[in-house]
């Protein structure tokens, strides 16, 4: 799931136990969705995550002021996931290009792949790659030129590549292969 989405509060709940019978405490997080990118159809209800980030939890701003773009696992009946490995980011810290990115571009790279490149010398393995190289050009950066300013796209041959501009795509636009 990919959404954007505001806390507006947050509960301690158990979710079962674990093997030795001790319960399991997540918060959940009671949402309002503002826009889907990427899942169902249906709202995202509430968001559930551990209770401390020194067991992966995320934590979230409450009180409905701070939007977020995030990436999490679907639980089922409006129901997500999220842990520190899942993209959390407010939106405001989010560049022009990757919010148009998400609002317009976001479709056209459903079916790309983006592999990591995490040393030099890395190499795509079909042309449906798109090869992320932030990790490894700039000093094990996550969120590096790629990742702010380029977007994995399908072009008009079947081929993926990265796209960078504000303007929408061209049919053809140049392969970048060194950001």
């Amino acid at each position: 799931l990919v959404i954007r989405a505001k806390a507006v509060s947050a509960k301690e709940v158990d979710s079962g136990n674990d093997i030795y019978g001790n319960p399991i405490k997540r918060i959940q997080y009671e949402i309002k969705q503002i826009k889907m990118f990427k899942g169902p159809d249906q709202d995202i209800e509430f968001i559930y995550t551990a209770p401390s980030t020194a067991v992966c939890g995320r934590l979230l701003d409450t009180g409905g002021k701070k939007e977020y773009l995030i990436a999490g696992k679907s639980e089922g009946n409006g129901k997500m996931h999220i842990t520190l490995c899942d993209l959390v980011s407010t939106w405001d810290s989010l560049t022009p290009t990757q919010k148009k990115s998400l609002n317009q571009r976001y479709q056209m790279g459903c079916e790309c792949k983006i592999s990591r490149c995490l040393s030099i010398p890395c190499f795509v393995s079909s042309s449906d790659e798109c090869l992320w190289t932030d990790w490894a050009m700039e000093k094990n950066n996550v969120d590096g030129r790629q990742a702010k300013h380029y977007a994995c796209i399908k072009r008009s041959d079947g081929s993926c590549a990265w796209y960078r501009g504000m303007a929408p795509p061209k049919q053809e636009f140049l392969d970048i292969e060194d950001p």
